[in-house]
Protein backbone atom coordinates (compact mmCIF):
# COMPACT_ATOMS: atom_id res chain seq x y z
CA UNK A 1 0.00 0.00 0.00
CA UNK A 2 2.97 2.18 0.80
CA UNK A 3 3.85 2.07 -3.15
CA UNK A 4 0.10 2.98 -3.80
CA UNK A 5 0.29 6.66 -1.37
CA UNK A 6 3.52 7.41 -3.41
CA UNK A 7 2.33 7.07 -6.56
CA UNK A 8 -1.09 9.33 -5.56
CA UNK A 9 1.54 11.66 -4.34
CA UNK A 10 3.12 11.36 -7.32
CA UNK A 11 0.09 12.24 -9.78
CA UNK A 12 -1.47 14.86 -7.59
CA UNK A 13 2.00 16.68 -7.77
CA UNK A 14 2.55 16.62 -12.00
CA UNK A 15 -1.71 17.91 -11.56
CA UNK A 16 -0.58 20.94 -9.97
CA UNK A 17 2.77 21.08 -12.44
CA UNK A 18 0.44 20.43 -15.26
CA UNK A 19 -2.08 23.81 -14.22
CA UNK A 20 0.68 25.72 -13.77
CA UNK A 21 2.36 25.35 -17.16
CA UNK A 22 -0.92 25.17 -18.86
CA UNK A 23 -1.72 28.85 -17.08
CA UNK A 24 1.71 30.13 -17.98
CA UNK A 25 0.93 29.02 -21.88
CA UNK A 26 -2.45 31.12 -22.04
CA UNK A 27 -0.57 33.89 -20.46
CA UNK A 28 2.27 33.83 -23.02
CA UNK A 29 -0.20 33.63 -25.91
CA UNK A 30 -1.68 36.74 -24.53
CA UNK A 31 1.38 38.46 -24.75
CA UNK A 32 2.45 37.21 -28.05
CA UNK A 33 -0.86 38.59 -29.35
CA UNK A 34 -0.15 41.70 -27.70
CA UNK A 35 3.56 41.94 -29.10
CA UNK A 36 2.57 40.47 -32.70
CA UNK A 37 0.13 43.90 -32.38
CA UNK A 38 3.04 46.29 -31.55
CA UNK A 39 4.90 44.76 -34.51
CA UNK A 40 1.73 44.94 -36.80
CA UNK A 41 1.02 48.68 -35.51
CA UNK A 42 4.63 49.47 -35.92
CA UNK A 43 5.31 48.30 -39.25
CA UNK A 44 3.86 50.86 -41.46
CA UNK A 45 5.40 53.85 -40.10
CA UNK A 46 8.66 51.63 -39.80
CA UNK A 47 8.46 51.13 -43.46
CA UNK A 48 7.71 54.65 -44.39
CA UNK A 49 10.07 55.93 -42.52
CA UNK A 50 13.16 54.24 -44.38
CA UNK A 51 11.93 54.38 -47.56
CA UNK A 52 11.46 58.54 -47.01
CA UNK A 53 14.91 57.93 -45.76
CA UNK A 54 16.19 56.41 -48.66
CA UNK A 55 14.52 59.02 -50.75
CA UNK A 56 16.62 61.54 -48.97
CA UNK A 57 19.62 59.89 -49.69
CA UNK A 58 19.59 59.35 -53.49
CA UNK A 59 18.57 63.01 -53.39
CA UNK A 60 21.98 63.69 -51.62
CA UNK A 61 24.04 61.18 -54.09
CA UNK A 62 22.44 62.90 -57.14
CA UNK A 63 23.21 66.09 -55.86
CA UNK A 64 26.93 64.91 -55.43
CA UNK A 65 27.72 63.27 -58.67
CA UNK A 66 26.38 66.78 -60.14
CA UNK A 67 28.84 68.56 -57.89
CA UNK A 68 33.18 68.61 -57.13
CA UNK A 69 32.45 68.97 -53.75
CA UNK A 70 31.96 66.57 -51.44
CA UNK A 71 29.12 66.07 -49.20
CA UNK A 72 29.50 66.12 -45.28
CA UNK A 73 27.19 63.32 -44.43
CA UNK A 74 25.75 63.90 -40.46
CA UNK A 75 27.66 62.44 -38.09
CA UNK A 76 25.23 59.45 -37.00
CA UNK A 77 25.72 58.17 -40.91
CA UNK A 78 29.57 58.35 -41.45
CA UNK A 79 30.31 57.35 -38.47
CA UNK A 80 33.67 58.14 -36.18
CA UNK A 81 36.56 57.65 -38.90
CA UNK A 82 37.64 54.81 -36.67
CA UNK A 83 37.12 51.24 -36.42
CA UNK A 84 38.54 49.31 -33.23
CA UNK A 85 35.68 50.33 -30.69
CA UNK A 86 32.33 48.17 -30.25
CA UNK A 87 29.42 47.93 -28.33
CA UNK A 88 27.22 44.87 -28.63
CA UNK A 89 23.57 45.14 -27.50
CA UNK A 90 22.45 41.60 -26.87
CA UNK A 91 18.14 41.30 -26.05
CA UNK A 92 17.31 38.43 -24.09
CA UNK A 93 14.89 37.95 -21.31
CA UNK A 94 14.27 38.32 -17.47
CA UNK A 95 12.98 35.07 -17.22
CA UNK A 96 13.45 31.49 -18.29
CA UNK A 97 11.26 28.94 -19.05
CA UNK A 98 11.04 29.69 -23.10
CA UNK A 99 12.62 27.04 -24.75
CA UNK A 100 16.34 27.72 -26.19
CA UNK A 101 15.68 31.55 -26.53
CA UNK A 102 18.30 32.72 -24.50
CA UNK A 103 20.75 30.24 -25.21
CA UNK A 104 20.57 30.54 -28.46
CA UNK A 105 21.21 35.06 -28.63
CA UNK A 106 24.07 34.04 -25.78
CA UNK A 107 25.55 31.53 -28.00
CA UNK A 108 25.55 33.56 -31.10
CA UNK A 109 26.57 36.36 -28.84
CA UNK A 110 29.93 34.62 -27.60
CA UNK A 111 30.94 33.51 -31.46
CA UNK A 112 30.50 37.64 -32.34
CA UNK A 113 32.60 38.58 -29.66
CA UNK A 114 35.12 36.30 -29.92
CA UNK A 115 35.36 37.42 -33.80
CA UNK A 116 35.72 40.74 -32.62
CA UNK A 117 38.40 40.09 -30.10
CA UNK A 118 40.42 38.32 -32.61
CA UNK A 119 40.23 40.80 -34.85
CA UNK A 120 41.95 43.18 -32.09
CA UNK A 121 38.67 45.34 -31.20
CA UNK A 122 37.46 46.48 -28.01
CA UNK A 123 34.32 45.07 -27.34
CA UNK A 124 31.72 46.35 -24.25
CA UNK A 125 28.59 44.68 -23.72
CA UNK A 126 24.88 46.10 -23.33
CA UNK A 127 22.79 43.28 -21.82
CA UNK A 128 18.77 44.15 -22.74
CA UNK A 129 17.78 40.68 -20.09
CA UNK A 130 19.04 39.52 -17.33
CA UNK A 131 19.21 36.12 -18.67
CA UNK A 132 22.28 36.85 -21.22
CA UNK A 133 24.01 39.25 -18.56
CA UNK A 134 24.17 35.82 -16.53
CA UNK A 135 25.16 33.23 -18.97
CA UNK A 136 27.99 35.91 -20.45
CA UNK A 137 29.38 37.41 -17.23
CA UNK A 138 30.67 33.59 -16.57
CA UNK A 139 33.48 35.13 -19.39
CA UNK A 140 33.13 38.73 -20.41
CA UNK A 141 32.54 39.81 -16.80
CA UNK A 142 34.67 42.45 -17.59
CA UNK A 143 33.07 43.92 -20.37
CA UNK A 144 29.85 44.19 -19.58
CA UNK A 145 29.12 48.09 -19.55
CA UNK A 146 25.12 48.10 -18.52
CA UNK A 147 22.18 45.56 -17.92
CA UNK A 148 19.28 46.58 -18.59
CA UNK A 149 16.19 44.90 -16.92
CA UNK A 150 13.43 47.38 -16.99
CA UNK A 151 13.20 47.15 -20.72
CA UNK A 152 11.81 43.68 -20.93
CA UNK A 153 10.08 43.78 -18.01
CA UNK A 154 7.44 46.31 -19.20
CA UNK A 155 7.37 45.16 -22.91
CA UNK A 156 8.18 46.81 -25.83
CA UNK A 157 7.55 50.29 -25.51
CA UNK A 158 8.29 53.33 -27.44
CA UNK A 159 9.28 55.72 -24.58
CA UNK A 160 11.83 52.75 -23.15
CA UNK A 161 12.98 51.95 -26.25
CA UNK A 162 13.36 55.98 -27.20
CA UNK A 163 15.36 56.85 -24.18
CA UNK A 164 18.48 53.59 -24.48
CA UNK A 165 18.56 54.71 -28.18
CA UNK A 166 19.56 58.06 -27.17
CA UNK A 167 21.92 57.32 -24.38
CA UNK A 168 24.02 55.58 -27.50
CA UNK A 169 23.58 57.89 -29.79
CA UNK A 170 25.06 60.90 -27.35
CA UNK A 171 27.98 58.43 -26.60
CA UNK A 172 28.45 57.54 -29.90
CA UNK A 173 28.58 61.38 -30.81
CA UNK A 174 31.06 61.82 -28.29
CA UNK A 175 32.95 59.36 -29.91
CA UNK A 176 33.09 56.84 -26.80
CA UNK A 177 32.73 54.22 -28.95
CA UNK A 178 32.86 53.70 -33.40
CA UNK A 179 30.11 50.76 -34.14
CA UNK A 180 27.02 49.28 -31.89
CA UNK A 181 25.85 46.19 -33.14
CA UNK A 182 22.26 44.19 -31.62
CA UNK A 183 21.58 40.87 -31.94
CA UNK A 184 18.30 40.24 -31.21
CA UNK A 185 15.76 37.29 -31.82
CA UNK A 186 13.56 38.06 -35.00
CA UNK A 187 10.09 36.65 -34.74
CA UNK A 188 8.73 34.56 -37.59
CA UNK A 189 6.36 32.29 -35.87
CA UNK A 190 5.42 30.88 -32.42
CA UNK A 191 8.15 27.57 -33.38
CA UNK A 192 10.17 29.54 -35.54
CA UNK A 193 12.52 32.21 -35.01
CA UNK A 194 16.50 33.53 -36.07
CA UNK A 195 18.94 35.03 -34.30
CA UNK A 196 19.87 38.28 -35.98
CA UNK A 197 22.76 40.92 -35.58
CA UNK A 198 22.44 44.02 -37.05
CA UNK A 199 24.20 47.39 -37.17
CA UNK A 200 22.66 50.04 -35.16
CA UNK A 201 25.17 52.64 -35.39
CA UNK A 202 26.34 54.89 -37.44
CA UNK A 203 23.18 54.29 -39.19
CA UNK A 204 23.61 51.48 -41.93
CA UNK A 205 20.55 52.02 -44.43
CA UNK A 206 19.41 48.44 -45.20
CA UNK A 207 18.86 47.70 -49.34
CA UNK A 208 15.45 46.69 -49.89
CA UNK A 209 13.27 48.83 -50.64
CA UNK A 210 11.70 49.72 -53.90
CA UNK A 211 14.18 51.53 -55.91
CA UNK A 212 11.57 52.40 -58.67
CA UNK A 213 9.64 54.14 -55.87
CA UNK A 214 12.55 55.99 -54.74
CA UNK A 215 13.84 57.35 -57.47
CA UNK A 216 10.29 57.59 -59.92
CA UNK A 217 10.70 60.10 -62.31
CA UNK A 218 7.25 60.98 -62.17
CA UNK A 219 7.31 62.50 -58.77
CA UNK A 220 9.49 65.55 -57.99
CA UNK A 221 10.78 65.85 -54.43
CA UNK A 222 11.67 68.99 -52.33
CA UNK A 223 13.42 69.22 -49.28
CA UNK A 224 13.66 72.16 -47.16
CA UNK A 225 16.41 73.28 -46.23
CA UNK A 226 18.05 71.04 -48.30
CA UNK A 227 18.38 67.13 -47.64
CA UNK A 228 21.33 66.76 -45.05
CA UNK A 229 19.75 68.97 -42.64
CA UNK A 230 16.25 66.70 -43.46
CA UNK A 231 18.65 63.64 -43.06
CA UNK A 232 20.21 64.90 -40.12
CA UNK A 233 16.81 65.18 -38.61
CA UNK A 234 15.52 62.38 -39.43
CA UNK A 235 18.34 59.67 -38.29
CA UNK A 236 17.41 60.00 -34.47
CA UNK A 237 14.17 58.79 -35.45
CA UNK A 238 15.74 56.10 -37.24
CA UNK A 239 17.70 54.86 -34.64
CA UNK A 240 15.09 54.83 -32.14
CA UNK A 241 12.91 53.03 -34.69
CA UNK A 242 15.23 50.64 -35.41
CA UNK A 243 15.76 49.81 -31.71
CA UNK A 244 12.23 49.78 -30.73
CA UNK A 245 11.80 47.22 -33.74
CA UNK A 246 14.43 44.96 -32.41
CA UNK A 247 12.97 45.49 -29.13
CA UNK A 248 9.20 44.82 -30.19
CA UNK A 249 10.96 41.18 -32.31
CA UNK A 250 12.92 40.22 -29.40
CA UNK A 251 9.70 40.11 -26.99
CA UNK A 252 7.50 38.19 -29.60
CA UNK A 253 9.87 35.71 -30.21
CA UNK A 254 10.77 35.08 -26.13
CA UNK A 255 6.43 35.13 -25.29
CA UNK A 256 5.69 32.69 -28.70
CA UNK A 257 9.05 29.94 -27.67
CA UNK A 258 7.51 30.37 -24.19
CA UNK A 259 4.41 29.24 -25.40
CA UNK A 260 5.44 26.38 -27.71
CA UNK A 261 7.63 25.38 -24.07
CA UNK A 262 5.12 25.61 -21.64
CA UNK A 263 2.26 23.32 -24.56
CA UNK A 264 4.89 21.00 -24.75
CA UNK A 265 5.42 20.78 -20.79
CA UNK A 266 1.49 20.43 -20.29
CA UNK A 267 1.66 17.50 -22.43
CA UNK A 268 4.18 16.09 -21.19
CA UNK A 269 2.53 16.02 -17.81
CA UNK A 270 -0.51 15.03 -19.48
CA UNK A 271 1.33 11.60 -20.55
CA UNK A 272 3.16 11.03 -17.42
CA UNK A 273 0.45 11.27 -15.61
CA UNK A 274 -1.59 9.19 -18.04
CA UNK A 275 0.89 6.50 -17.12
CA UNK A 276 1.09 6.78 -13.32
CA UNK A 277 -2.52 6.77 -13.21
CA UNK A 278 -2.27 3.35 -15.39
CA UNK A 279 0.25 2.14 -12.93
CA UNK A 280 -1.46 3.03 -9.87
CA UNK A 281 -4.72 1.10 -11.45
CA UNK A 282 -2.52 -2.15 -11.72
CA UNK A 283 -0.49 -1.85 -8.50
CA UNK A 284 -4.18 -1.05 -6.60
CA UNK A 285 -6.22 -4.15 -8.86
CA UNK A 286 -3.41 -6.50 -8.11
CA UNK A 287 -3.81 -5.55 -4.16
CA UNK A 288 -7.48 -6.03 -4.06
CA UNK A 289 -7.19 -9.50 -6.00
CA UNK A 290 -4.54 -10.66 -3.52
CA UNK A 291 -6.43 -9.99 -0.54
CA UNK A 292 -9.80 -11.77 -2.44
CA UNK A 293 -7.51 -14.83 -2.53
CA UNK A 294 -6.10 -14.80 0.94
CA UNK A 295 -10.22 -13.79 2.48
CA UNK A 296 -11.62 -17.24 -0.24
CA UNK A 297 -8.25 -19.45 1.50
CA UNK A 298 -9.55 -18.19 4.67
CA UNK A 299 -12.90 -19.54 4.17
CA UNK A 300 -12.07 -22.46 2.80
CA UNK A 301 -9.73 -23.42 5.48
CA UNK A 302 -12.42 -22.60 8.28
Amino acid sequence: MAGLKELRTRIESIKSTQKITSAMKLVAAARLRRAQGVIEKSQTYHSVLLNTADRIMQAIRDYDERTIDDVLYPKLYRGTGRTDRHVVLVMSSNKGLCGGYNAKVAKEASVYIDKLVAQGKTVKIVCVGRKAADILKRKYADMIMEVKVDIVKKGARYDDASDLANKLMESFLKKEFDFCDTIYTKFNSAISTDVVIEQLLPVNFKENLDVEEVTDENCVYEFEPNPLKVLSEMLPLLVREELFATVAQSQASEHGLRMSSMDNATRNAKDIISKLTLRYNRIRQTAITTELIEIIAGAEAL
